[in-house]
């Protein structure tokens, strides 16, 4: 068994999101990110609403959060880990989806949730980043992905 990396961040609120990534209500889809660790792994965090627009159109008699969403999540919290971890770096004017791999959703996410978005790194070329998320409601999993992001000046 290997000993965890140690915790670089304990909390970034959203407040630091807000000074960290370009997105806006309502493509901002994370509340905060937590322990991220040294590894560039972390957690984001989502209280998902009955209130969020999503939920007027997907679907109005049975709400679910959707799919495509959690992945950009994680895409987002990828983001926040790889922005926050890299010491010397400026903020990036954009982050990039570049790609999403092995993409499985298993479990619907209904109001009310908190969705954990555990997110490890793969690996990185320059300003390339390549993370494994699992998005889990209650310790299960609902859904993974490889995800990809470019990050630029």
């Amino acid at each position: 068994m290997t000993a965890e990396s140690p915790v670089k961040f304990e909390l970034v609120d959203i407040n630091a999101i807000l000074q960290t990534l370009p997105h806006r209500f309502p493509m901002l889809l994370i509340d905060r990110v937590i322990n991220i660790r040294a590894d560039y792994s972390g957690i984001g965090i989502k209280n998902v609403t009955f209130n969020e627009p999503a939920f007027q159109g997907h679907f109005p008699e049975r709400p679910v959060y959707p799919g495509v969403m959690m992945i950009e999540a994680m895409a987002q919290t990828a983001g926040v880990i790889g922005i926050k971890s890299v010491e010397g770096t400026e903020k990036p004017r954009a982050v990039y989806f570049l790609t999403i791999d092995k993409c499985k959703f298993r479990k619907p996410v209904l109001p009310g949730d908190t969705i954990e978005y555990h997110m490890r790194s793969l690996g990185r070329r320059k300003t390339m980043w390549w993370f494994h998320g699992d998005a889990k409601v209650n310790g299960q999993v609902v859904a993974e992905a490889d995800v990809g992001a470019m990050l630029t000046d």
